[in-house]
This record gives C-alpha cells, structure tokens and sequence, in this order.
C-alpha cells in the first residue's frame, strides 16, 4: 500500500519509487509502479502533456529521472535538431536533452545521486518533477521552431527565449 504525500511529509524520506508514487497520488496524476525501481506517470506541462519516468538503480544509489515531451526526431532533422540540443544543454544545469536512438525520442534526462541510504525526500522528489517540467516546458518552443518550423537552430532557441521572457 503506497503512503500519501502527507504521510511522508513526516517521515521525510521513503525509497524513491514509493515517494514519487505518493507525490503523484497527492497530485491527481496518473501513475502506473511497474516495480519497486520504476514507475511512469503523465503530467500537463503549458505545451504538451509530458510522460515521466523514474528508474531506481540501487546498487549505485542513482534515480534516473526522465520526461519525455512526446517529440519524435525525423532523419532529415536530426542535424538541426543535435545542433539545438548543444546549445541548450550548454545552459543547464541539472539534466540534459537527449534524442534516444530506440525510436528517435527527444527526451529530459537526469540522473539524482541519493544518499547511502538511498533514499528521496519529498523536497527532492518535488523538485526532480518540477525541474524536468520546467526545462521542457522552457525548450518546448525551440524543438517546434527547428522540427516544425525549419528555424535555425540558434534562431530557433533565440525566439524561444524572447518568447519566454515574454510571458509574466
């Protein structure tokens, strides 16, 4: 039986998968635990709905933690699409773009080193969640202006980010 979100408040850490699973419950997201180490869930970001991730690894204490905005890289895009990537990743700071070879998925990826006793806060996982949100929400614009719009990459994530800084 998975604890809720407030449950663990208290307690303040639990093992990875069961506290993002409560943070999810607490939400109103849905979720599927696949296992003790995974669980997915869906999530509305301003763009585009986002599928999540979250793969615990204990032997390194490692909780990989992946959003995935739904964006499939076509062949003829792929050298555009690579090019906006390194400009974008050279400005995070948690986690980096990736296009997975198994399909051509865009998606966010960091991995969160957790403590010997592997375990997550709530803190942690909140901001794990937000985080991933946040920069695909950020960067959605400039993947649609270069797959979709034929932009330049740089140009691409210039606009993105006048737009950006455009909305209070």
């Amino acid at each position: 039986m998975r604890t809720s979100e407030h449950d663990f408040a208290a307690q303040d850490d639990a093992a990875p998968v069961d506290m993002l699973a409560a943070l999810f419950e607490a939400r109103g997201w849905s979720f599927d635990v696949a296992s003790d180490d995974e669980m997915s869930g869906e999530v509305q970001g301003s763009w585009a709905k986002y599928q999540l991730k979250a793969i615990w690894r204990a032997q390194d204490n490692v909780l990989q933690f992946l959003c995935l905005p739904e964006i499939r890289v076509q062949d003829d895009k792929k050298e555009r699409a690579y090019e906006l990537l390194s400009l974008i990743n050279e400005q995070m700071w948690l986690g980096h773009f990736d296009i997975w070879s198994n399909g051509d998925v865009l998606l966010y990826r960091h991995g969160a080193l957790l403590g010997d006793d592997g375990m997550l806060s709530l803190t942690q996982a909140q901001s794990l969640v937000e985080n991933a949100i946040d920069e695909c929400d950020r960067f959605y614009p400039a993947f649609q202006f270069v797959l979709w719009g034929d932009k330049a990459p740089r140009a691409a994530l210039e606009a993105a980010m006048v737009d950006a800084a455009g909305e209070a």
